[in-house]
């Protein structure tokens, strides 16, 4: 196959980066989920939406267990899984805030504060991983919390959902403000973000 080709970048895949874009996959398909329920509010999307997340945290632990156990990374590999885990640690979890009902101007605010957070959080690993790795091939500490914890938000919307909590039934109800409104709930939103922009160092197992 010619060089060239649209398929040539695809042949310098290491088996972990097929596992980075399983990541990708489950995050993107979340965020369908995630559309579905607030098109027909089938509950059963954000059950969905919630599998698909620990799914995509499965794929993101393999990867670097493979990367580790062939021996073989490279910079195209952590930048894949940064932006697999933008996706699926990131947005995911704020979409599934916004469909489960924290959809005020201040919980927009909030929620992309959030994001914002965790795409600084993973570029700031991505520039000092080098320097953080203190010359070997395994960083570690990390620098703020890791972007997956915040699967523990969407375990508490999946909790949410199981008990009916949504929308206008959502837990600790809405503050209004004139015309602004905000859910106390999306606070911990703030919260999971200021973490992990942090200088907290949590050793890397």
């Amino acid at each position: 196959m010619p060089a060239n080709t649209p398929f040539s970048m695809i042949r310098e895949f290491h088996l972990a980066d097929w596992f980075t874009l399983g990541n990708a996959v489950c995050g993107v398909s979340a965020l369908f989920s995630v559309m579905s329920y607030l098109d027909d509010g089938n509950v059963y999307w954000i059950y969905q939406a919630c599998a698909l997340a620990v799914v995509a945290l499965v794929f993101d632990v393999l990867d670097g267990r493979i990367a580790r156990w062939r021996q073989k990374s490279s910079a195209m590999g952590r930048e894949l899984d940064s932006l697999a885990d933008v996706i699926s640690f990131g947005v995911l979890p704020a979409a599934l805030a916004y469909g489960c009902g924290m959809q005020g101007t201040l919980d927009k605010a909030a929620l992309v504060f959030f994001v914002a957070c965790g795409v600084s959080r993973l570029a700031r690993y991505n520039v000092t991983a080098e320097t953080l790795s203190e010359g070997g091939d395994k960083v570690k500490y990390f620098e703020g919390t890791p972007i997956p914890t915040s699967l523990l938000l969407v375990a508490m919307l999946f909790a949410a959902a199981c008990m009916g909590a949504l929308g206008d039934r959502l837990w600790f109800g809405v503050v209004h403000a004139g015309r602004l409104s905000l859910h106390p709930l999306v606070l911990l939103f703030v919260v999971s973000g200021s973490l992990m922009i942090s200088r907290i160092r949590i050793p890397k197992l």
